[in-house]
């Protein structure tokens, strides 16, 4: 798969950041557990709480196929398996979690500079699911179907036990409402020039 260059955050969205937005918006904004604090990813957000936020700041939410280029950096043979002596380095996950999110950027991060793209929180992306998208999706520049129920979410939160924390090509999805106190996002904008 070809993709045309783009840009990912470096970190999840923090609270103290959606709070701003939600603040000068009149976005409403879900409780945050009670360990949460400023600098954690902001969770119990929906796929529209998470675009609403990335089109506030001039960004978009990352496509699947980005979200996954983006992590399969620097593993061994694009197996899309992260080595779990590795995992501790760069993930917040069941083991060592403490069963809570953790601020962002506290880990080790990948190749291409992101932190907690693997654990901490799952990411929702732009795309809406088909399970079998993938079999007939474009070469270059996937975006996933043009309509459905589902949203797609990636990657693997604090409450992910090492296995599906280390698996990179793990996709599932939810309701576009749908909220969880291990779902975050981060944003994405195209390249330029």
């Amino acid at each position: 798969v070809y993709m045309d260059s783009y840009y990912m955050d470096k970190f999840q969205v923090p609270v103290a950041k959606y709070r701003k937005f939600a603040k000068m918006t009149d976005h409403f904004m879900r409780d945050q557990p009670i360990y949460s604090r400023d600098n954690h990813p902001v969770v119990n957000v929906d796929w529209n709480d998470a675009n609403a936020y990335c089109r506030w700041v001039g960004k978009r939410l990352p496509t699947e196929a980005e979200w996954e280029k983006a992590a399969r950096t620097g593993i061994e043979n694009n197996s899309g398996v992260v080595d779990f002596g590795e995992l501790d380095e760069c993930a917040w996950y069941e083991y060592n979690s403490n069963g809570q999110t953790h601020a962002v950027g506290e880990k080790k991060p990948n190749e291409y500079g992101l932190y907690d793209i693997l654990g901490n929180v799952f990411h929702w992306v732009s795309d809406w699911y088909s399970k079998d998208y993938y079999k007939y999706s474009p070469n270059h520049n996937p975006t996933g179907p043009s309509s459905g129920s589902q949203r797609v979410f990636r990657g693997a939160s604090w409450s992910c036990d090492e296995r599906r924390c280390s698996y990179t090509f793990d996709r599932s999805s939810a309701a576009p409402d749908y909220t969880n106190f291990n779902f975050g996002f981060r944003c994405a904008i195209s390249g330029r020039g």
